[in-house]
């Protein structure tokens, strides 16, 4: 059993793995449909019990698929139809119970300690589905859009993030020490990367660039980033943020700085950090990354229940 919380706690090797089934795994799905399951149907028999504290359109459908096409079944909870450490039972007595009637438990929650708490009291595997500090399903599955789209490892591609730092940029820090890519980081004063994140970083002996010039972030770039500036973890001054952020639009001007055959990413839903032209134009490659996210978490499943080839 293991669980799926944080890309940092997971080695490179494992990780890659994930990355190389999710390459076969799609591959050997080119003439079956969605509802089809896999012929090896790895993990039938299993129940996953799925939770979403917050809400959610890709990630609740797309590991919804996968489930399906590895063969298992699903269910899905209602935060507040469960008692979660209220009306007298704790939060151990609830693990327990999804321990005896499930083989998994999935949880997109707006607390880490919660996360941490089931991890501790679970005797199934966990996965983070999205928590304030890390957004791992997502992450490892835009390193595999890219390496598919690029057709070569992300270590060799300069990778640029614009943006508020959020849980998908912790994430996406975290995999540019695993992978070993340069990223850069186009964000203005005061919205830098957490002090833990970047003490992680330079722990592991690497380093994170942080411009507060979008253009010297975004310069010779092969991927940008973004995500909405206001994100579904804030509770701040959203006209400030929004004001804060003005001048860190992605547009076609600021993709005219990347190299001539960059692409650009956004893991959903988008707001008016990135502009009509660069989201729906033939840079962007959102529709693709959105899709793989069904693929890699079949792996992310396997990984967990120790079934990777």
């Amino acid at each position: 059993m293991r669980n799926f919380i944080n890309l940092k706690d997971i080695s490179a090797k494992n990780l890659r793995k994930i990355l190389n089934d999710a390459k076969k795994r799609k591959n050997r799905r080119k003439k079956l449909s969605t509802i089809d399951v896999d012929k090896d149907h790895p993990l039938k028999g299993k129940l996953l019990i799925q939770m979403y504290e917050k809400p959610s359109s890709r990630t609740r459908l797309s590991f919804h698929i996968s489930i399906n096409q590895l063969g298992a079944s699903s269910i899905t909870v209602k935060a507040n139809e469960l008692h979660l450490g209220k009306g007298g039972e704790s939060l151990a007595d609830t693990a327990k119970i999804l321990s005896t009637y499930g083989d998994g438990f999935l949880l997109r929650t707006d607390s880490d300690k919660k996360i941490d708490d089931f991890s501790k009291n679970l005797k199934i595997p966990i996965i983070n589905l999205l928590s304030p500090s890390s957004h791992p399903c997502q992450v490892l599955s835009d390193i595999f859009t890219i390496e598919e789209i690029k057709k070569k490892p992300i270590s060799k591609l300069n990778i640029c993030w614009i943006g508020d730092c959020n849980n998908v940029l912790n994430s996406l820090i975290a995999a540019s020490v695993k992978f070993n890519f340069n990223l850069n980081i186009g964000c203005p004063k005061n919205y830098s990367p957490p002090k833990f994140v970047m003490n992680w970083v330079k722990k592991n002996k690497r380093r994170v660039n942080v411009f507060n010039d979008p253009k010297k972030a975004a310069k010779n770039a092969d991927v940008v980033f973004s995500d909405k500036v206001f994100s579904l973890n804030d509770k701040g001054n959203k006209s400030k943020k929004i004001e804060d952020f003005k001048n860190y639009r992605i547009d076609t001007k600021l993709m005219r700085v990347t190299r001539a055959d960059s692409i650009f990413l956004h893991c959903l839903p988008r707001g008016n950090e990135v502009s009509e032209e660069v989201f729906l134009g033939e840079r962007s490659r959102v529709w693709q990354q959105a899709l793989n996210r069904v693929h890699v978490q079949k792996s992310i499943l396997l990984y967990s229940f120790g079934k990777l080839r």
